[in-house]
Formats: structure tokens, C-alpha cells, sequence
């Protein structure tokens, strides 16, 4: 038996995190086709692996800082603590990971679930919390929590299955191993009991989806502390052993998750009413404890599904909704929202459609783009673009892009990056999009203004290779450049640039330091203009100066005859100002 961690540390978080996103891979597909409620939009498993994924990127930092940290000190003749990150930085990374990444209802839950955890784990006190018993004070926080963040709870639902977990383990005495094993048992029990706790489930003939997704979780858990991974959840055969009280303690392979081999995808309208919020709107908020109590009831007044999770100033939002834009400016009046999401649930999602109504038709073909702003992400969806938002420092995986590329639902996709830097991850993406059966297309743009240029030619009744190479030709012709502040004194091609600085980057190198946003964005403007153009597309940051457009304006038209300027708001994109000259 391989070497197992006998108490939590950082080490068994890393397992764990890794453990556990393995398990989410491969039971993805499967808690996708049980998703029946809240919402039958046949993404739980999907958002799951997607938050975890999140998390697990946090912690795998947090050791690669230290890694890296420790190689410098041994070689400087200093000790910086052996390379290892403490518990209390793994599991914070864990929570703050998921925090950022959640997605969907279940994700936001799943999110709160870790936090719930490592505020345990990580907490200052004279008693260490590594232990069984220490575990199972975190889960018991980590079900508490989970069930204080839903505006309305529901029994049948994984908050159910975290309560038994937490439960299970409370009477659980011994090490790590065996209260995890308690936690993983009693919510197995729990999860097989939830069709008969949510009409919802039981008439679709499955058990609850985010359920599921969190006993995958906990088989992780089990699996770190003893190395061996728990008996699988059997799916019918053990949610009818259950209903009957026959003994289940023999190991069934997993058939399904359906009751009586009936498969949700064959059943009759799973969800009891019609005409549900029509969006689902998420985003991350950076506001006060007072001010999100207000945005709680605002929000759970516009619509349903309500998750508010965090704290310590940074709040995770999940909401469903008939009117996104209020969802949003409530966020607004509560403090500064980013990273919005807002999807519009399908015809194929079964609360917004009648019973009976067939499934969505693919389209044939959908670009999908990753844009740095919430304006360029409204300019992009307006002209019918599938769009996943980056915001500074935070750029997407490739599991999100993925996600994007099914949301799209069409044979074959063009994706757009918009980022040197999303090279391999858009590429990774695109590999795992065409093992699925999708055609796509992966067009290298560099900036955001180079994916404006290649959505305009975009002509979906082109033959895909002849729309694919327009596309391409029309980017490659776009020279892109931006303003920025530098943060930090640095070395660039243009010289050394200190703290505070004005940057323009031409074609992702610095060509220009100045101190007035204005002069320089005029001197990058000239330096692109002199090699010729007919179009300069530009972008504005939130933070960029209100006349900075007009004086742009204004140069191109007096100075450069036959350049027309079109100007847009691209709102937090981190960069002042983008600058595309076609």
C-alpha cells in the first residue's frame, strides 16, 4: 500500500484536490445527465470539475511558490523552510481557488463547502485541527456554512448529503481515515434516500446531481488518508436496496444513476413548474459584510436559486433571474462586481419550456472568444459570439473553454483566444472540444481588437475552411498595441520604466514609456499609423481619461486622410486603453 498522510497537511490537501478533480473527470458526463434541479441545464457535473479545478490550480501554486522559493535559499546558503507550503496556505489557497472559479449553483455550494473546511484547518488556536477529530469539526463547519450561503434551503439536495456527511462523521472516533470514511458512507446513504425528498428527482427517476459530484468529493477524501478508494455509489441497485432496507455493504459496480434503469433523458418534464428565471447571473464581489447582506435580500426578491458565499471582503454571487441587468446593478450599489457571467438558459432546458418540446438543435457553426472586459464581452455576444471572460491576472482554463465551446452547442466552432499568452490552454481546449465531436478551429489572435477584426468578416454560411481563413487573414492584418500603468520598475525594449510609468506595447512589446496617458497613446497611435491603415478600433478601460477618445479622434482625422476610428467601452479590462489599426 502506498504511503498515505496519517493527519491533514498540505501534502494531503494537494492529494486530495488532485484526487478528487480526477473523480469529477470521470463522473463529469454521468452527474451532467442526472442534472434535473434546480435547474435542468445538464451542467452539474461540468460546473463541479470546473470549480474544483479552480481550486486545485490554487494549491498547485502555492506549493510551486514554495518549490521555488526553497531552490533559491538553498542555493543563496539560507533556509526558507524545506519547499512545503503549511496547511493553513493550502487549504486557503483551496478555498479562495474555488471561490473564483465557482460555477453554476452547484459550484458556488462546493465553493462554501472548502471554505467551510479550511476555516477549521487553518484556524490560529493553542489545539491543532489535523486530526479525525479535527476533521470532523471542518466538515460540520463546512455543511453549516454551505446551508447559511442558500437564500431558501432544500432537503434532496447536496445540502442534504453535506449534512449527513458531517453528521456521520460526528460519531466517528479514530484518525483522518476513518472519519472520512464515516462522512463518505453516510452521505452515499443520503444521496440514494434523495428521490424520495424531492419530487423533482423522483419523477426524472435520478438521485441529486450536486449530491453526487460531492460523494465523489469525500471518495477522494477517503482514498487520501487510507489509499484505497471506497466502494462506488451503485446507482439503482443501491437507492432500491435503500427504499426496501436490504443490506448494501457488498461492492456493486456502478450501472447508472437512473431508478428502474430509467434514464432521465427518456422521462417526461422532470421539473414541477414552468416558467422559471430565464438567466442565470454570476459574478465575484468585492464589498463589505453589511452591504451583501443588504444585496441577499434584494436579490432573493428578483429571483430563485440565491448563493451568496465568501467573506473577508470577496463574495461569490449565484442567482437566477428574469432580469439579469437588476441582478447586476445590485452588485453595483453593493460594491465593484467583475467577472460576470450571465447565461440564458436554453430552449433544451426543460424549466423553460413545455413538456413534450424537442431537444435544441445544434447550430452549425459558433465562434467562441476570450475577451478581457464585460463591455467587449456585450460587443462580442452582440454579434453572436460565445464569449468567456478573463480578468487580469485570472486567465481562464482550459476546462472553461471547453465548457464555452459546448455551450455554444454547434458541429463546428471558431475560437478565438485573444492572448499570446492562452496559446497552449486554448489549444488544450481545442483538442479536448474535438474528441467530443465538434470541428474547430483555432485562430491564434493576440488581442481583443484582433478578434474584432476576425468576428466582422465572420460569415457563418461560408464554408467553415473559407470562413476560417477570412477570419484568420482579416486578424493577422490587424496590428494590435495598449496603454498601461506599469506596476513595478522593469527592463522593457524601450528602456528601464519605473513604478507608475505610462506603457505602449506594439504588437505585445513596450515602444513607448511617457508620464501622460494621453501623449503616449497618441505616440503609439502615430507609430502604427505611419506604416499605413484604414481602420483604428479603440477600446476604453474604466480607468482610461473621459476626452482621451476625442483627442484620439481627432489625430487620426486631421492627421491621416481616409482612417476612419470606431470607438468602444470595454469596462475592467485591465489595460487603459487597446488600439487595433487594420
Amino acid at each position: 500500500m502506498p504511503q498515505v498522510p496519517q493527519t491533514f497537511d498540505a501534502l494531503a490537501v494537494r492529494t486530495w484536490c488532485r484526487l478528487a478533480l480526477e473523480a469529477l473527470g470521470r463522473a463529469r458526463e454521468e452527474i451532467d445527465a442526472i442534472n434535473v434541479y434546480p435547474v435542468a441545464d445538464g451542467d452539474t457535473g461540468t460546473n463541479l470539475y470546473l470549480t474544483l479545478e479552480s481550486a486545485t490550480a490554487a494549491v498547485e501554486a502555492v506549493f510551486e511558490g514554495h518549490e521555488v522559493g526553497a531552490g533559491y535559499g538553498a542555493g543563496a546558503g539560507w533556509e526558507v523552510g524545506g519547499g512545503k507550503p503549511t496547511l493553513a496556505d493550502a487549504v486557503r489557497a483551496m478555498a479562495h481557488g474555488a471561490l473564483i472559479g465557482a460555477r453554476g449553483n452547484s459550484g458556488t455550494i462546493l465553493a462554501q463547502l472548502l471554505r467551510g473546511m479550511a476555516q477549521v484547518l487553518a484556524a490560529d488556536s493553542e489545539t491543532a485541527h489535523t486530526d479525525g477529530p479535527g476533521l470532523r469539526l471542518a466538515l460540520r463547519r463546512a455543511a453549516d456554512s454551505a446551508r447559511q450561503a442558500v437564500a431558501h434551503p432544500v432537503e434532496g439536495t447536496v445540502l442534504t448529503v453535506a449534512s449527513a456527511a458531517a453528521d456521520a462523521a460526528t460519531g466517528a472516533e479514530g484518525d483522518c481515515g476513518t472519519v472520512a470514511r464515516a462522512a463518505y458512507e453516510g452521505a452515499r446513504a443520503a444521496l440514494a434516500a434523495t428521490p424520495g425528498q424531492l419530487a423533482a428527482l423522483e419523477r426524472a427517476g435520478v438521485v441529486d446531481a450536486g449530491g453526487r459530484g460531492l460523494v465523489a468529493v469525500l471518495a477522494a477524501l477517503v482514498e487520501t488518508f487510507t489509499g484505497e478508494a471506497p466502494r462506488a455509489f451503485a446507482g439503482p441497485a443501491e437507492v432500491h436496496a435503500r427504499v426496501a432496507g436490504v443490506s448494501t455493504d457488498v461492492d456493486v459496480d456502478i450501472v447508472g444513476v437512473g431508478i428502474g434503469g430509467v434514464h432521465p433523458d427518456v422521462c417526461g418534464d422532470p421539473v414541477p413548474e414552468e416558467g422559471g428565471p430565464a438567466f442565470e447571473v454570476i459574478y465575484l464581489l468585492e464589498a463589505a459584510d453589511a452591504a451583501v447582506a443588504r444585496l441577499r435580500d434584494r436579490l432573493d426578491r428578483l429571483g430563485n436559486s440565491l448563493v451568496v458565499v465568501g467573506g473577508d471582503g470577496l463574495w461569490n454571487v449565484h442567482v437566477h433571474v428574469d432580469d439579469a441587468g437588476a441582478a447586476v446593478e445590485a452588485g453595483v450599489e453593493a460594491g465593484r462586481p467583475y467577472r460576470i457571467r450571465i447565461t440564458h438558459f436554453g430552449l433544451e432546458d426543460v424549466h423553460t419550456g413545455g413538456p413534450g418540446r424537442p431537444p435544441r438543435e445544434r447550430a452549425q457553426r459558433a465562434v467562441v472568444a476570450v475577451v478581457p472586459g464585460e463591455g467587449l464581452a456585450g460587443l462580442y455576444a452582440e454579434a453572436g459570439a460565445t464569449t468567456v471572460l478573463a480578468r487580469p491576472g485570472e486567465p481562464p482554463a482550459s476546462g472553461e473553454l471547453v465548457e464555452a465551446v459546448r455551450r455554444a452547442h454547434a458541429r463546428e466552432v471558431v475560437l478565438l483566444p485573444n492572448d499570446a499568452e492562452l496559446r497552449h490552454t486554448a489549444a488544450a481546449a481545442a483538442e479536448q472540444a474535438r474528441a467530443e465531436g465538434v470541428r474547430v478551429a483555432l485562430i491564434p489572435t493576440r488581442s481583443a481588437v484582433q478578434g474584432i477584426a476576425a468576428l466582422a468578416v465572420h460569415e457563418p454560411e461560408r464554408r467553415f475552411d473559407e470562413d476560417v481563413v477570412a477570419m484568420t487573414s482579416a486578424a493577422g492584418a490587424t496590428r494590435y498595441a495598449e496603454v498601461a500603468v506599469a506596476e513595478r520598475q522593469s527592463w522593457t525594449m524601450a528602456g528601464i520604466c519605473q513604478a507608475g510609468d505610462v506603457l505602449g506595447l506594439i504588437d505585445g512589446d513596450v515602444a513607448v514609456i511617457g508620464s501622460d496617458i494621453a501623449i503616449t497613446a497618441e505616440a503609439v497611435l502615430d507609430r502604427m499609423l505611419s506604416a499605413g491603415g484604414e481602420m483604428v478600433t479603440l477600446v476604453l478601460g474604466d480607468e482610461a481619461p473621459d476626452a482621451i477618445a476625442d483627442r484620439l479622434e481627432t489625430r487620426v482625422r486631421e492627421g491621416y486622410l481616409a482612417v476612419d476610428t470606431v470607438v468602444y467601452r470595454g469596462g475592467r479590462q485591465g489595460a487603459l486603453l487597446l488600439i487595433g489599426v487594420e
